[in-house]
């Protein structure tokens, strides 16, 4: 059987995962990305010609998940890529001048928390033991589409019912194991990966915190850039293109079914399937015809919760730093710190920061005795009303201060060769709904089916994979979301 043309749009994690499963199973695959690299916001930034960047994702965790991926092509991720594991997995820093460094290292953990945390090890023990089964029974459910309402009887949904916690919140839920308030932050702030509140997060999200206790964090040397580039490879040696600077403009729509694309300059690219890879709330405003939308219209879409955004500074600095690959710093306030962020809308005056300090993991970064740092604050998405051009000056400075206060950068702004700021506006300005750096929130409204669905129910031979779209944002349910796509492809032919 001759096999289909493919179009995909953006060669960000999720079009190129689909990408590498079609273009080995023989499909005629065509990315069309508007940069001048592949990635999006996977991709690499570089500063000044010789520091080197992550523009987005810095954490990799469930490994074995990238590595499925590239098994579907018969290639080994270490042929491409050369991954680090990280110890610690990261640094937590309190107000208090408490500092956290979980590890994969039982003992190491033993003696950190029965030093900063008393009588909690236990706790501990009990949430890797339940967490596990969660854990089990929950990831299947992520793999699997729910394109239709009988896909929520679905025999792996309805064996994981029980542990999926959705009615819970996140920090509510790790009561259960912790009695210490910064031993519950220290498992509940990772629903940052998916902008929100760990105060509204579902508590069936706890399994991030187990996959990271578990699996481990790691680092591709180079970035986690490098793995873009590692998959846009894969599709290329398997017979795909993948056409840098090149916007497609439009979705084409013939009957209800997508046939092709329309270039920014004109051209259109016929195709019996497309992909979409660009930020959701993006597309909807942009991509599709007007007409072809009903569930999924520019007016229903405001009606939906969004993520958080991201303010960003990259910085080239002269000086290598003597602190872990990835830092925490929780405001003194951190509850009010998350509701001023999703609830309030407003700028905190006392931030969290995240610090990213890879050079010492990874030399290839910046030149001999310099290295990167990439800072990540935490912020109201444009539904806010801030006026970045007006406060991202002083917000800046406030920030490299508590660079220098809380993570141990002494001095970091004697030191700054090179730098960029990226804040909400910018995200949005760059085709992020919003400036909502983890596309649509995932509260129990917007979940499985009630999230767009992989096969995009409003056309036809369309389908969506990235962070906007099921089973969410953060780059392995991303990877996730490609492979589904792939998969309902295939099966569509078959």
């Amino acid at each position: 059987m001759k096999k289909n043309k493919v179009a995909i749009i953006g060669a960000g994690p999720g079009g190129l995962t689909a990408g590498m499963i079609l273009a080995h199973q023989g499909y005629q695959v065509d990315i069309f990305e508007r940069d001048a690299s592949v990635g999006g916001r996977n991709a690499r930034m570089t500063l000044d010609g010789k520091y080197h960047f992550d523009v987005g994702p810095t954490f990799l965790m469930m490994r074995f998940i990238l590595e499925e991926v590239f098994a579907l092509t018969g290639r080994k991720t270490a042929d491409y890529l050369d991954i680090r594991s990280l110890d610690p997995l990261y640094r937590l820093q309190f107000a208090d001048g408490r500092a956290f460094l979980p590890t994969l290292d039982k003992e190491r953990m033993r003696e950190q928390i029965e030093r900063l945390f008393p009588g909690n090890y236990e706790g501990y023990q009990r949430f890797l033991e339940r967490e596990a089964k969660k854990f089990d029974m929950v990831t299947p459910c992520l793999q699997i589409p729910y394109g239709k309402l009988t896909d929520l009887l679905h025999t792996r949904l309805l064996k994981a019912a029980p542990y999926l916690d959705v009615h819970r919140g996140l920090f509510d839920y790790l009561g259960d194991y912790f009695e210490n308030e910064q031993l519950r932050i220290s498992f509940t702030f990772q629903a940052k990966y998916l902008g929100m509140s760990p105060w509204l997060c579902p508590a069936t999200f706890s399994i991030i915190g187990f996959i990271e206790h578990t699996g481990g964090i790691h680092h591709p040397i180079g970035g986690l850039n490098r793995i873009s580039h590692a998959m846009a490879k894969v599709v290329e040696e398997d017979g795909g293109k993948i056409h840098l600077s090149t916007p497609v403009q439009q979705v084409k729509v013939r009957d209800g079914r997508a046939v092709g694309v329309q270039l920014q300059d004109g051209t259109t690219v016929s195709a019996d399937h497309v992909v979409v890879n660009a930020d959701f709330g993006h597309a909807v405003h942009t991509l599709f015809p007007r007409e072809s939308l009903r569930r999924w219209t520019p007016e229903k879409l405001q009606k939906k919760g969004f993520s958080c955004s991201t303010f960003m500074l990259y910085l080239g600095v002269d000086k290598k730093y003597d602190i872990p690959h990835h830092n925490v710093c929780f405001a003194p306030d951190y509850k009010l710190n998350v509701k001023e962020i999703a609830e309030k809308l407003v700028l905190s005056e006392d931030p969290s920061i995240y610090v990213q300090n890879a050079s010492i993991t990874d030399p290839t970064l910046a030149p001999e005795g310099h290295s990167t740092v990439y800072i990540l604050v935490p912020i109201a998405n444009q539904r806010s009303g801030i006026d970045w051009n007006e406060v991202k000056g002083r917000f800046r400075d406030k920030v490299l201060e508590l660079a220098e206060q809380r993570a141990g950068m002494e001095d970091l702004r004697k030191h700054i060769v090179v730098e960029r700021m990226i804040t909400p506006a910018n995200w949005a300005a760059n085709g992020v709904h919003e400036g909502a750096t983890f596309n649509l929130a995932h509260n129990l409204g917007q979940m499985l089916y009630l999230r767009p669905h992989n096969a995009f129910n409003d056309i036809k031979d369309c389908y969506l994979v990235g962070g906007g779209t099921h089973p969410g944002s953060g780059l392995p349910t991303i990877y996730e979301s490609g492979r589904i796509s792939a998969n309902l492809i295939m099966n569509a032919q078959s």
